[in-house]
Parts: structure tokens; sequence; C-alpha cells
């Protein structure tokens, strides 16, 4: 695999150390311990988070997240229990996002983010599971249902960065650009309230909020990011051949709901049901209803299967 290019951390020792210990204030937090994986892949080491792996009756979850986050930021306040169903969860920190993975990155516009996840699931054992993904994270689950559509068994695209450029409107490109401009705790509070969350419905604790500010911050400050962004697939689309469930928030200000419902629906053939969460920012994987969805449709699913 060629890579396109390599982001690093100033000071990988110290940076490292400081992603470790915010993890293990999460888990304190959340009074859990979560399993850790370090695979080789053509990327590089990857890093991936567990919770339940080791119990083999349980159904697979393969998670992916966005860009400038960590995948568990998914667990926010114990957010993964909105699943409501009991899985082998693997939260896999995606190379070239500021995170305990190396830093080296495919072309985004190439199939070769389908072909890392697809090493991922070998290296992890995989042999078929679920997958989700936010932001970024949909855009690495749809390159993964174009490369190796029999190893997915249904796939959760939340706002993707996949199904429509990045929007250009100047409310859009000022609170995005506000921290990266000035990383302060201050406009990083103005970015995540205007554009991530859509306060007072969706939302996260006081707590949960200031550890993600504080990750926010320090992934401005001290990660070279070098990686390319999420881009509209387009025709690519239309090779994905996995069932997928899209869901949007109608306060997305990075990719405007409309326009990625339209054209998942007119390029995604195999593509199930979409659902709209009203009042729903871009962080879209930190809302409880979005996560019962998920592990309500993976639950009915595999009782529909043992009933047959």
């Amino acid at each position: 695999m060629k890579i396109y290019s390599r982001s690093e951390f100033k000071d990988k020792t110290a940076d490292h150390n400081y992603l470790i210990n915010w993890t293990s204030q999460l888990e304190l937090n959340n009074g859990r311990q979560y399993e850790q994986y370090e695979i080789e892949t053509s990327l590089g080491k990857t890093h991936i988070w567990g919770l339940n792996t080791k119990d083999e009756q349980l159904d697979t979850l393969v998670i992916f997240p966005g860009a400038r986050t960590t995948v568990l930021f998914w667990d926010f306040d114990k957010g993964l229990d909105n699943l409501n169903h009991k899985m082998k969860i693997f939260m896999v920190e995606t190379n070239g996002l500021p995170n305990l993975s190396d830093g080296c990155t495919p072309d985004i516009k190439s199939l070769d983010y389908g072909i890392w996840a697809t090493e991922v699931f070998d290296k992890l054992k995989i042999d078929k599971a679920y997958v989700a993904g936010a932001s970024f994270g949909g855009l690495v689950c749809m390159k993964l249902g174009i490369v190796s559509p029999e190893r997915i068994k249904a796939a959760f695209l939340l706002n993707p960065g996949c199904l429509q450029p990045f929007s250009l409107s100047l409310k859009n490109l000022y609170f995005n650009l506000l921290p990266i401009i000035r990383p302060t705790q201050k406009n990083v509070l103005k970015f995540l309230d205007k554009a991530v969350f859509s306060k007072p419905n969706h939302k996260i604790s006081g707590i949960s909020e200031k550890m993600l500010v504080d990750y926010e911050v320090f992934a401005i400050r001290r990660y070279k990011d070098k990686a390319q962004k999420p881009y509209y697939m387009g025709k690519q689309l239309e090779e994905v051949n996995v069932e997928t469930y899209l869901l949007v928030g109608d306060k997305d200000l990075l990719f405007p709901y409309q326009k990625s419902v339209d054209n998942a629906k007119r390029q995604i053939k195999t593509l199930n049901e979409v659902k709209i969460y009203k009042n729903v920012g871009h962080g879209i994987e930190t809302y409880d209803k979005a996560l019962n969805y998920i592990g309500e449709k993976i639950k009915n699913t595999t009782n529909n299967k043992s009933t047959k």
C-alpha cells in the first residue's frame, strides 16, 4: 500500500502519555477498563480498544471514529451502554488521526482504507461483523463495504463524510476554523456548541464535555495533521453492496443532512433505512437515541435469525 501522508505528534512519547492518561480518566469516569490491541497493518501500528471481546457468543460491532477525534468519544458517559445489547465491541483508532495509532495514511480517494480495514478484521480474527462509523469513519465503512462486503453484516453511517462535500457555508467555515486558528478552550466550546451538539436536546455531561474540549485543544496544538479530509465518494458509492443504515442530525453544519439523505437514496442501492434526528448536531455518536437505534437493529437481526 502506498503511503500518501504521515501525520505525527510533536513529542511522541510525551503526547502518547497524555493520551494514555486521558483514557485512564475516561475509564475512571465510566467505571470500566478497556481491553487493548495493537496490530501491524499496511499503515503501521493500529491501536484498538475493546469491550467484551473474549465472549465468542456475542455479536461483533467494529467502530471507526471521525476526524480529529478518538473512537472513545463514542463512550462518553458510558454511551455504548445505550446500545442496550451486549456485544463484542472493537473501537479502532484509525491511522492518521490524533490517537495512539501510527500517522500513516493512504490516498483517501483510493480504496486503500478498505484494504486496511480488512487487515484489521484479519488481525483481530473477525470473520464478519456489524460496522459503524461517524463522519470520517462512515467513509471507512463504505470503503470496506466495497473491498470486502462479505465481511459486513450491516453498516451504520452516522453523519458520514462521504455523501457530499464538506459544507462551505460561511457559518460552518467560521466555527470550524475558529479553534484551528486560535486553539483555546473558549473557541473549541464555540465550535462544539454550534456544530457538534444541539443543546439542550443533544449534549453530554459537564465532565465529559471538559474531557472533549481538552482532547480537541491537545490535538490541534500537538498533532501535525497532514491527513486528507473526507470527500464525496460519488459513483464509488454505487459499488457498495452491504446493508446500510443512515443516521443523520438535522443540525449538522458540516454535512447538512438533506443532501446526505438524497445522495444516499440515489447512490447506495443497499440502503435499508434513514433516521433523521431533530435537534442533533454533527457529533451524533454521542446521542443516546442513535445508539439505541443501532443496538435495536442488531438485536432484532440476531433474534430473527435465531428463530428461523
